[in-house]
């Protein structure tokens, strides 16, 4: 039997390159997400010139482009904090399992947040966006317990495939009680099979509003972290040589790892992929530092959704647009097949 090499330890180059050089690529990611940003309130249904643009981020909505405007900008920074969650929550997530392919998606989290919303919106009649949230975190939090105690049995403990097979195994055992569930519910099937693929179309001021201070935590838990990462990155015996809490460090990661995921999910349907590629170009990029790390693959997580939408509507510029689920897992899963063959593998 074969595993996957865990993710790239921080060696002494990368703690010790130049930081001019990490600021310039979180500079130049800072740029494009503000790029893709105009990019996505420009492209739509409905065309706009430059000149409805700047009238309607003054809070002008005296035409029908500028309301079009109006109504595309909560959807865009609805892509930017869901991008930067999912893309800090796969970071964190192949920090703590020492995995190269963990990510919400494959590991089930992802559906085991959508599962307890499909639960709570069938069965308790949940409907508002805290209750969303909650029951998709607590969700997501069985599913990720569940999938480590299972990849953990047997000789070796978590290993990185064990680990993916578990996850891949508990998703699609998911999506199968999600499908269940939901089946004999036509009045409900139509919006949850929307918000099932995946996408930011729905984006209003008040779900922002509500999200992103509970991603704003789960974000701030895993940048506290990101210094201990670097050490559970060395292997659990030198983190703990080196005077790291490992089990604390794991598990604080591991909560704002599922925070993120969780509430990205509620709000924005299980968006796969996003994990899984950013953390991976951004190592290429600068290194594998996790205090650098985090922040940038959180702008590019920003960068890659944004973008994603832009180009659902570009390709199908009808009220029937390309959702942006889709989108990133037809980037994703070619990126996903590259990763596995890349890796070293070992003999177990």
């Amino acid at each position: 039997m074969t595993a996957l090499a865990p993710t790239t330890s921080p060696g002494a180059a990368d703690l010790r390159r130049p930081v001019s050089a990490r600021t310039l690529w979180l500079l130049a990611g800072v740029g494009v997400v503000i790029a893709a940003s105009l990019l996505s309130v420009s492209f739509g249904v409905r065309a706009v010139s430059a000149e409805d643009i700047v009238a309607a981020l003054g809070g002008h909505s005296d035409t029908v482009e500028q309301a079009a405007i109006l109504k595309r900008i909560p959807r865009t920074v609805l892509a930017i904090v869901v991008g930067a969650a999912l893309a800090l929550s796969g970071a964190t997530m192949q920090a703590v399992t020492r995995n190269p392919v963990a990510e919400p998606g494959i590991l089930g989290i992802s559906n085991g947040a959508s599962l307890f919303v499909v639960i709570g919106i069938a069965f308790f009649g949940l409907a508002d966006t805290w209750g969303y949230i909650l029951v998709a975190v607590i969700g997501a939090a069985a599913a990720g317990i569940f999938v480590y105690t299972v990849g953990s049995m047997g000789r070796g403990g978590a290993t990185p495939l064990k680990l993916a097979l578990a996850g891949a195994a508990t998703s699609a055992a998911f999506a199968s009680l999600i499908s269940a569930i939901m089946l004999p519910r036509v009045d409900l099937l139509q919006v949850f099979q929307s918000w099932q693929i995946g996408g930011v179309g729905g984006a209003d001021w008040p779900k922002i509003a509500v999200l992103t201070p509970v991603l704003a935590a789960g974000a701030l838990i895993c940048f506290l972290s990101s210094r201990g990462m670097n050490s559970l990155a060395l292997g659990d015996d030198m983190a703990a040589g080196l005077g790291e809490h490992v089990n604390r460090t794991r598990l604080l990661s591991a909560i704002g790892s599922v925070i993120l995921a969780g509430a990205a999910t509620a709000v924005a349907g299980p968006i796969g992929f996003v994990g899984l590629v950013v953390p991976h170009v951004c190592r290429m990029l600068i290194g594998t530092d996790h205090r650098w790390l985090l922040p940038f693959s959180a702008v590019a997580g920003s960068a890659l959704l944004v973008l994603s939408d832009v180009i659902g509507r570009v390709v199908s510029p009808t009220s029937e647009e390309l959702q942006v689920g889709i989108v990133t897992a037809i980037i994703g899963a070619p990126f996903f097949i590259w990763i596995v063959r890349r890796q070293k593998v070992r003999e177990l």
